[in-house]
């Protein structure tokens, strides 16, 4: 772990351009990456040594350094890490998933009454979308990360200055948030097997394109009432995929998502032709050519399982963003 803190901190030394907030970067990233079972401002300023947090915060806060190329090395650091870890046949999956923190007041950047999972409703909070890279069987790093910001902060001058947003910034969803962290772990030399994520993302028309036109593979879950279109130009929601082309069930084959916080996570598969590029779900496909979709539902686990073919690796992706939920993992 050490050896891994050298060469981080290393790399990340020219994108500062004061000697003093390098300094304190160099604390705060080995504390970030030691075995603190709670990490804040002033339990991560007990363990490097200094009075406050205030140094710490200064550094977050008003620090002139390079975000965009520190995040870079970072991305490249742990994937690179965790490559070299892993098995070369083990998958590579980005999880795409968002965060919710809390917030009381107006003070801070993109807070408004929003859904929070970690409110578990609607609550006055930020949110933030992340991208994590997992190594199946090895671990799993948070590469990329993007807050979310209304519009109307976006849109009004005077809450735009005193939050320190961007002149240019402008209003993304999710979806487009997402695309953007994609974006950048290609242009890092990122290689996916999978990209995974629930409804918001599969909901996302521009994301499931730009997934197409880069060739990549993706699980991208949407709601039952999707519409598909199939053969003929016929339209029809999933469910009623279900109801009318999927009744027998010798069209469904189990398949495991890997283990859950509570046991087991097992699923039918089934591949349905539809008219265009497979955009639909429960499941959206990760088959790569046009015409094909996966629809999903829960089973009980199967007494013989099959052996792995493109819906077991699928299904593993899939299973890999529940990993990520449960918690950090280091290699």
């Amino acid at each position: 772990m050490r050896r891994n803190s050298e060469d981080l901190t290393a790399a990340l030394a020219p994108m500062f351009a004061r000697v003093e907030p390098r300094l304190q970067a160099v604390k705060y990233i080995r504390a970030v990456m030691s075995d603190l079972p709670k990490r804040n401002g002033w339990t991560i300023a007990e363990w490097a040594g200094d009075h406050s947090p205030d140094a710490t915060q200064r550094l977050l806060n008003r620090a002139s350094w390079d975000t965009a190329g520190a995040m870079s090395i970072v991305r490249r650091f742990a994937v690179a890490r965790l490559d070299a870890a892993a098995p070369p046949a083990a998958l590579k999956v980005g999880a795409l998933d968002e965060t919710g923190q809390e917030k009381k007041g107006t003070a801070t950047a993109g807070v408004k009454r929003q859904h929070m999972g970690c409110a578990g409703g609607v609550d006055n909070g930020i949110n933030t979308v992340h991208l994590a890279y997992i190594r199946a069987g090895t671990g799993h790093a948070l590469i990329a990360a993007k807050q979310g910001i209304p519009a109307e902060q976006i849109s009004d001058p005077i809450t735009a200055i005193t939050t320190g947003l961007p002149l240019n910034l402008t209003f993304a969803t999710k979806g487009e948030l997402a695309i953007d962290l994609l974006r950048d772990a290609y242009t890092d030399g990122v290689h996916l097997d999978f990209v995974t994520g629930d409804e918001v993302y599969g909901a996302c028309t521009k994301l499931r394109a730009f997934l197409e036109e880069h060739d990549q593979a993706y699980v991208l879950r949407v709601r039952a009432a999707f519409t598909l279109t199939l053969g003929g130009g016929t339209c029809l929601t999933c469910d009623q995929v279900v109801a009318k082309h999927l009744k027998q069930k010798r069209k469904w084959t189990l398949r495991s998502a890997g283990a859950g916080s509570k046991g087991a996570r097992t699923y039918a598969w089934a591949w349905i032709a539809t008219a265009g590029p497979p955009f639909a779900g429960p499941q959206t496909s990760p088959h790569r050519g046009p015409g094909l979709s996966l629809l999903l539902r829960p089973r009980q686990p199967a007494r013989n399982p099959a052996p792995p073919d493109r819906r077991s690796r699928a299904a593993l992706a899939r299973g890999g963003k529940f990993r990520v939920r449960q918690g950090p993992v280091r290699p």
